[in-house]
């Protein structure tokens, strides 16, 4: 019988400079990931990721703790700008900016791009007690 030999794949090192920061930021979750150029997500973390569970997702402090996971990750990738690009109305807004910011890594542009609606869906009818 012949012996199977395991081949292990070689990680590829990706070489960057320049990277965008997608925040997404819920009342019941943060979630940041970071992508190149194209958009392609190079790595990505949330307030679940890092250990927190409920409510506690929805903090700043875990939407802290999750930007500098991505932003360690983007060091290592050798990314040393990037544009932030922020969604949704929760509280990890301002702090993943910061934790970035802080972990190294230049920010050169912030977007907001929340949704909103241009007189959207109708309204639930008054409730009559």
């Amino acid at each position: 019988m012949a012996k199977k030999t395991r081949t292990k794949k070689k990680r590829v090192r990706l070489a960057f400079d320049e990277g965008i920061v997608f925040v997404h930021s819920s009342f019941n979750n943060t979630i940041v990931s970071l992508a190149d150029r194209a958009g392609n997500v190079l790595a990505w973390s949330s307030g679940g990721k890092i250990g927190n569970k409920g409510s506690r997702k929805a903090t700043p402090y875990a939407a802290q703790m999750a930007a500098t996971e991505v932003a360690k990750a983007g060091l290592e990738m050798g990314i040393t700008r990037v544009s932030v690009i922020v969604k949704g109305p929760g509280g990890g807004r301002e702090s993943t900016i910061r934790a970035v910011n802080a972990a190294g890594i230049k920010v050169t542009m912030i977007k907001d791009a929340t949704p909103l609606p241009h007189n959207g869906c109708r309204p639930p009818k008054t409730r009559r007690i």
